[in-house]
């Protein structure tokens, strides 16, 4: 009987790749451009930061624009870096670090501020929001946060795709305070989120339909009003609309990814 060769896995190759013998063949300085590339988040954070102070509805429009810069420069660099090498061409520089400081501070802190200057959840609950804060430094400074297989354990952080819908969508304070709790809770809880960019399932379908999905965001950003209360009112409720339209992506993201935790949990029983 003739038995197929094993193809490996993304993860695999992934993996491999990081294990090879033989030297980059660019110079290190190529290393520091990758660095940098990731350090464009602390630019973006600074933006952030002073959009969110000023706190008007452009100004929050803007802060959102930069949030997605982030994003988008977050989903990319680590793919740049190992690809790059840059770990054997720089041993002494963790970009691995670098890059948790900016997370926090785009995924985590300065979202988490524009839901208090916005007043998105009502004064008497603003307490949630360093619940949150406290939360998300426990997961980051957590060792398991990251599988091998591809998967981030408890709630991600992800506050800054929270307060944007929270915001469009303009939730009952209550409401919202009562969902970043929930979601705070759900740091601790030993659940796993897809990470496409590691090889997690389904990671080419997770892409692609995150690629469409940034693409309604940026639509809906442009027809975000810039004024309180907006001055086309036509193009608000469209901004509404195809918010409500987007969320198929995180809809999408968090079934796959709870049902592929209870189907581990599963097998641990």
């Amino acid at each position: 009987m003739i038995q197929r060769e094993h193809e490996p896995s993304r993860l695999e190759q992934y993996q491999q790749g990081e294990s090879r013998s033989d030297p980059p063949p660019w110079p290190n300085w190529v290393a520091w451009v990758a660095h940098a590339f990731t350090g464009v988040g602390l630019v973006l954070a600074a933006g952030m930061a002073v959009a969110i102070v000023e706190g008007t509805a452009e100004s929050f429009r803007l802060a959102f624009f930069l949030m997605l810069a982030a994003c988008l420069v977050d989903a990319t660099d680590g793919s740049l870096a190992r690809r790059l090498r840059v770990k054997e061409l720089i041993p002494g520089f963790d970009g691995a670090k670098l890059d948790d400081i900016i997370d926090f501070l785009t995924f985590t802190s300065l979202p988490l501020l524009l839901m208090w200057r916005a007043e998105i959840v009502p004064e008497s609950m603003s307490w949630v929001l360093v619940v949150a804060l406290v939360a998300s430094a426990y997961g980051f400074c957590q060792i398991p946060a990251k599988t091998s297989d591809g998967y981030f354990v408890g709630f991600p952080s992800y506050w800054n795709i929270v307060v944007f819908y929270l915001y469009v969508l303009k939730w009952p304070g209550w409401l919202s305070a009562v969902l970043v709790l929930v979601l705070a809770a759900l740091t601790f809880v030993p659940s796993y989120y897809l990470y496409p960019s590691r090889g997690a399932v389904l990671s080419r379908l997770s892409n692609f339909l995150g690629g469409v999905w940034v693409v309604m965001l940026l639509w809906v950003l442009w027809a975000l009003p810039a004024s309180d209360p907006p001055e086309d009112a036509k193009l608000a409720e469209q901004s509404w609309q195809w918010a409500m339209i987007s969320l198929f992506y995180p809809v999408y993201y968090l079934a796959v990814s709870w049902a592929l935790t209870i189907r581990r949990w599963q097998r641990k029983r």
